[in-house]
Protein backbone atom coordinates (compact mmCIF):
# COMPACT_ATOMS: atom_id res chain seq x y z
CA UNK A 1 0.00 0.00 0.00
CA UNK A 2 2.83 2.37 0.84
CA UNK A 3 4.52 1.73 -2.51
CA UNK A 4 1.24 2.25 -4.37
CA UNK A 5 0.68 5.51 -2.50
CA UNK A 6 4.18 6.75 -3.34
CA UNK A 7 3.70 5.86 -7.01
CA UNK A 8 0.47 7.87 -7.11
CA UNK A 9 2.18 10.82 -5.40
CA UNK A 10 5.06 10.72 -7.92
CA UNK A 11 2.64 10.56 -10.85
CA UNK A 12 0.72 13.61 -9.69
CA UNK A 13 3.97 15.43 -8.89
CA UNK A 14 5.19 14.73 -12.43
CA UNK A 15 1.91 15.97 -13.93
CA UNK A 16 2.10 19.13 -11.83
CA UNK A 17 5.70 19.73 -12.84
CA UNK A 18 4.82 19.25 -16.52
CA UNK A 19 1.95 21.74 -16.32
CA UNK A 20 4.19 24.31 -14.65
CA UNK A 21 6.86 23.86 -17.34
CA UNK A 22 4.29 24.21 -20.14
CA UNK A 23 2.79 27.32 -18.53
CA UNK A 24 6.23 28.87 -18.11
CA UNK A 25 7.16 28.07 -21.71
CA UNK A 26 4.06 29.82 -22.98
CA UNK A 27 4.47 32.85 -20.70
CA UNK A 28 8.13 33.37 -21.65
CA UNK A 29 7.52 32.85 -25.36
CA UNK A 30 9.55 29.65 -25.59
CA UNK A 31 6.85 28.00 -27.70
CA UNK A 32 7.05 30.63 -30.41
CA UNK A 33 8.65 29.71 -33.71
CA UNK A 34 11.16 31.87 -35.53
CA UNK A 35 9.71 34.53 -37.80
CA UNK A 36 10.61 36.26 -41.03
CA UNK A 37 9.60 39.22 -43.17
CA UNK A 38 8.95 38.75 -46.88
CA UNK A 39 10.85 40.80 -49.39
CA UNK A 40 8.31 40.48 -52.22
CA UNK A 41 5.57 43.08 -52.33
CA UNK A 42 3.78 42.38 -55.63
CA UNK A 43 4.59 38.69 -55.76
CA UNK A 44 1.34 37.01 -54.75
CA UNK A 45 -1.01 38.04 -57.55
CA UNK A 46 1.54 36.95 -60.13
CA UNK A 47 1.88 33.36 -58.89
CA UNK A 48 -1.06 31.88 -60.81
CA UNK A 49 0.25 29.29 -63.25
CA UNK A 50 3.42 28.52 -61.31
CA UNK A 51 3.86 25.43 -59.14
CA UNK A 52 5.12 25.78 -55.59
CA UNK A 53 6.66 23.17 -53.29
CA UNK A 54 3.59 23.11 -51.04
CA UNK A 55 1.26 22.38 -53.98
CA UNK A 56 3.08 19.20 -54.96
CA UNK A 57 3.67 17.99 -51.41
CA UNK A 58 2.13 14.87 -49.92
CA UNK A 59 0.82 17.01 -47.07
CA UNK A 60 -1.18 19.26 -49.39
CA UNK A 61 -2.72 16.27 -51.19
CA UNK A 62 -4.03 15.04 -47.83
CA UNK A 63 -4.97 18.45 -46.54
CA UNK A 64 -7.15 19.56 -49.41
CA UNK A 65 -9.19 16.36 -49.12
CA UNK A 66 -9.65 16.96 -45.41
CA UNK A 67 -10.65 20.61 -45.91
CA UNK A 68 -13.19 19.71 -48.59
CA UNK A 69 -15.03 17.63 -46.00
CA UNK A 70 -15.56 20.82 -43.98
CA UNK A 71 -16.74 23.03 -46.86
CA UNK A 72 -20.25 23.55 -45.50
CA UNK A 73 -19.18 24.37 -41.95
CA UNK A 74 -16.47 26.77 -43.16
CA UNK A 75 -18.99 28.54 -45.37
CA UNK A 76 -21.44 28.71 -42.47
CA UNK A 77 -18.88 30.37 -40.18
CA UNK A 78 -17.89 32.76 -42.98
CA UNK A 79 -21.53 33.75 -43.55
CA UNK A 80 -22.04 34.39 -39.84
CA UNK A 81 -18.95 36.63 -39.67
CA UNK A 82 -19.65 38.15 -43.11
CA UNK A 83 -16.20 37.39 -44.46
CA UNK A 84 -14.78 35.50 -47.44
CA UNK A 85 -14.48 31.77 -46.65
CA UNK A 86 -11.29 31.69 -48.75
CA UNK A 87 -9.64 34.02 -46.22
CA UNK A 88 -10.46 31.53 -43.47
CA UNK A 89 -9.04 28.65 -45.51
CA UNK A 90 -5.90 30.65 -46.35
CA UNK A 91 -4.98 30.79 -42.66
CA UNK A 92 -6.24 27.26 -42.00
CA UNK A 93 -3.96 25.67 -44.59
CA UNK A 94 -0.85 27.29 -43.12
CA UNK A 95 -1.65 26.11 -39.59
CA UNK A 96 -2.29 22.61 -40.89
CA UNK A 97 0.76 22.39 -43.16
CA UNK A 98 2.91 23.58 -40.28
CA UNK A 99 1.42 20.88 -38.04
CA UNK A 100 1.76 18.16 -40.68
CA UNK A 101 5.41 19.02 -41.28
CA UNK A 102 6.35 19.41 -37.62
CA UNK A 103 5.44 15.82 -36.69
CA UNK A 104 6.01 13.48 -39.62
CA UNK A 105 5.28 10.35 -37.60
CA UNK A 106 1.77 11.45 -36.65
CA UNK A 107 1.17 12.68 -40.19
CA UNK A 108 2.15 9.31 -41.65
CA UNK A 109 0.27 7.21 -39.11
CA UNK A 110 -2.88 9.31 -38.53
CA UNK A 111 -3.53 12.36 -40.73
CA UNK A 112 -2.54 10.83 -44.08
CA UNK A 113 -4.43 7.51 -43.81
CA UNK A 114 -7.60 9.10 -42.41
CA UNK A 115 -7.48 12.31 -44.49
CA UNK A 116 -8.31 14.43 -41.43
CA UNK A 117 -7.32 17.81 -40.04
CA UNK A 118 -5.02 18.14 -37.06
CA UNK A 119 -6.90 19.34 -33.97
CA UNK A 120 -4.46 21.04 -31.57
CA UNK A 121 -5.08 21.08 -27.82
CA UNK A 122 -1.88 22.26 -26.13
CA UNK A 123 -0.23 25.63 -26.83
CA UNK A 124 -2.76 26.46 -29.55
CA UNK A 125 -6.28 25.10 -29.90
CA UNK A 126 -8.33 23.56 -32.66
CA UNK A 127 -7.70 23.29 -36.38
CA UNK A 128 -7.04 27.03 -36.65
CA UNK A 129 -4.37 26.99 -33.94
CA UNK A 130 -5.91 29.77 -31.84
CA UNK A 131 -4.27 30.47 -28.49
CA UNK A 132 -6.39 30.85 -25.36
CA UNK A 133 -5.51 34.53 -24.84
CA UNK A 134 -6.33 35.29 -28.48
CA UNK A 135 -9.69 33.54 -28.17
CA UNK A 136 -10.49 35.60 -25.09
CA UNK A 137 -9.60 38.84 -26.87
CA UNK A 138 -11.73 37.92 -29.87
CA UNK A 139 -14.66 37.52 -27.47
CA UNK A 140 -13.89 40.73 -25.58
CA UNK A 141 -13.58 42.75 -28.79
CA UNK A 142 -17.17 41.88 -29.69
CA UNK A 143 -18.57 43.65 -26.64
CA UNK A 144 -15.97 46.33 -25.83
CA UNK A 145 -17.56 49.34 -27.53
CA UNK A 146 -14.40 51.45 -27.11
CA UNK A 147 -12.11 48.78 -28.57
CA UNK A 148 -10.31 49.41 -31.86
CA UNK A 149 -11.65 46.03 -32.95
CA UNK A 150 -15.31 46.51 -31.96
CA UNK A 151 -17.48 45.48 -34.93
CA UNK A 152 -20.80 46.87 -33.75
CA UNK A 153 -23.99 45.62 -32.05
CA UNK A 154 -24.78 43.08 -34.78
CA UNK A 155 -21.73 41.04 -33.74
CA UNK A 156 -21.93 41.45 -29.96
CA UNK A 157 -23.65 38.15 -29.17
CA UNK A 158 -21.98 35.84 -31.71
CA UNK A 159 -19.81 34.14 -29.10
CA UNK A 160 -22.13 34.36 -26.09
CA UNK A 161 -22.03 31.44 -23.68
CA UNK A 162 -25.19 29.67 -22.48
CA UNK A 163 -26.64 31.09 -19.27
CA UNK A 164 -25.87 27.76 -17.60
CA UNK A 165 -22.11 28.05 -18.28
CA UNK A 166 -20.16 28.23 -15.02
CA UNK A 167 -16.64 27.80 -16.40
CA UNK A 168 -15.99 29.81 -19.56
CA UNK A 169 -12.39 28.63 -19.83
CA UNK A 170 -13.47 24.99 -20.03
CA UNK A 171 -16.32 25.82 -22.40
CA UNK A 172 -13.99 27.83 -24.65
CA UNK A 173 -11.56 24.91 -24.80
CA UNK A 174 -14.39 22.52 -25.64
CA UNK A 175 -15.63 24.84 -28.39
CA UNK A 176 -12.28 25.16 -30.10
CA UNK A 177 -11.18 21.53 -29.83
CA UNK A 178 -14.48 19.81 -30.68
CA UNK A 179 -13.55 16.90 -32.97
CA UNK A 180 -17.09 16.45 -34.27
CA UNK A 181 -18.11 20.03 -35.05
CA UNK A 182 -15.44 22.59 -35.97
CA UNK A 183 -17.87 25.47 -36.47
CA UNK A 184 -16.58 27.45 -33.49
CA UNK A 185 -12.96 26.92 -34.49
CA UNK A 186 -13.71 28.48 -37.89
CA UNK A 187 -15.92 31.19 -36.40
CA UNK A 188 -13.24 32.36 -33.97
CA UNK A 189 -10.77 32.44 -36.85
CA UNK A 190 -13.21 34.34 -39.05
CA UNK A 191 -13.91 36.92 -36.33
CA UNK A 192 -10.18 37.37 -35.69
CA UNK A 193 -9.74 38.30 -39.36
CA UNK A 194 -12.91 40.43 -39.39
CA UNK A 195 -11.84 42.42 -36.33
CA UNK A 196 -8.41 43.06 -37.84
CA UNK A 197 -9.94 44.25 -41.12
CA UNK A 198 -12.18 46.62 -39.16
CA UNK A 199 -9.28 48.00 -37.11
CA UNK A 200 -7.25 48.82 -40.21
CA UNK A 201 -10.18 50.15 -42.23
CA UNK A 202 -11.16 52.49 -39.41
CA UNK A 203 -7.57 53.76 -39.39
CA UNK A 204 -7.82 54.46 -43.13
CA UNK A 205 -6.20 51.32 -44.58
CA UNK A 206 -8.27 48.65 -46.31
CA UNK A 207 -6.52 45.26 -46.13
CA UNK A 208 -9.61 43.16 -46.84
CA UNK A 209 -8.02 42.24 -50.20
CA UNK A 210 -4.57 41.54 -48.72
CA UNK A 211 -4.71 37.89 -47.57
CA UNK A 212 -0.96 37.76 -46.97
CA UNK A 213 -1.16 40.71 -44.56
CA UNK A 214 -4.26 39.38 -42.79
CA UNK A 215 -2.63 35.99 -42.33
CA UNK A 216 0.53 37.61 -40.99
CA UNK A 217 -1.49 39.56 -38.42
CA UNK A 218 -3.48 36.43 -37.56
CA UNK A 219 -0.16 34.73 -36.84
CA UNK A 220 1.55 37.47 -34.82
CA UNK A 221 -1.50 38.57 -32.83
CA UNK A 222 -3.63 41.62 -32.09
CA UNK A 223 -0.91 43.23 -29.99
CA UNK A 224 1.29 43.59 -33.08
CA UNK A 225 -1.45 44.87 -35.37
CA UNK A 226 -0.47 48.47 -36.11
CA UNK A 227 -2.26 50.00 -39.12
CA UNK A 228 0.08 51.67 -41.60
CA UNK A 229 0.34 52.50 -45.30
CA UNK A 230 3.02 49.92 -46.08
CA UNK A 231 2.34 46.64 -44.25
CA UNK A 232 4.66 43.70 -44.87
CA UNK A 233 3.81 40.03 -44.91
CA UNK A 234 5.83 37.59 -42.83
CA UNK A 235 5.40 35.68 -39.61
CA UNK A 236 6.45 32.22 -38.50
CA UNK A 237 8.72 30.28 -40.82
CA UNK A 238 7.13 27.15 -42.32
CA UNK A 239 9.43 24.52 -43.85
CA UNK A 240 7.97 22.37 -46.63
CA UNK A 241 10.55 20.09 -48.13
CA UNK A 242 13.58 22.26 -48.83
CA UNK A 243 11.54 25.46 -49.17
CA UNK A 244 10.88 27.90 -46.32
CA UNK A 245 7.78 30.07 -46.44
CA UNK A 246 6.57 32.71 -44.05
CA UNK A 247 3.06 32.31 -42.60
CA UNK A 248 1.76 35.26 -44.61
CA UNK A 249 3.55 34.25 -47.81
CA UNK A 250 2.08 30.75 -47.80
CA UNK A 251 -1.43 32.03 -47.07
CA UNK A 252 -1.16 34.56 -49.89
CA UNK A 253 0.10 31.95 -52.33
CA UNK A 254 -2.85 29.69 -51.58
CA UNK A 255 -5.36 32.54 -51.83
CA UNK A 256 -4.21 33.58 -55.31
CA UNK A 257 -3.71 30.03 -56.56
CA UNK A 258 -6.40 27.91 -58.21
CA UNK A 259 -6.30 25.33 -55.42
CA UNK A 260 -9.81 24.63 -54.02
CA UNK A 261 -11.08 27.49 -56.19
CA UNK A 262 -14.42 25.78 -56.89
CA UNK A 263 -15.10 25.13 -53.21
CA UNK A 264 -13.84 28.51 -52.00
CA UNK A 265 -13.87 31.12 -54.82
CA UNK A 266 -12.00 34.41 -54.55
Amino acid sequence: MKKAFLIIVYIFAFIGFTLVVVYGAVQFGLTKTSGMIDQQHDYFKNTTGTTEAWEISEEWAVLKEAITKDTSVINSAATTANISPRLIVATLIVEQLRLFNSDREIFKSVFAPLKILGNQSQFSWGVMGIKQDTAKQIEDNLTATTSRWYLGPVYEHMLDYPATTTDKDSERFARLTDEHNRYYSYLYGALDLKETIFQWKTAGFDISNRPEILATLFNIGFQHSTPNANPQSGGAAIDIGTTTYSFGNLAGQFYYSNELINEFPR
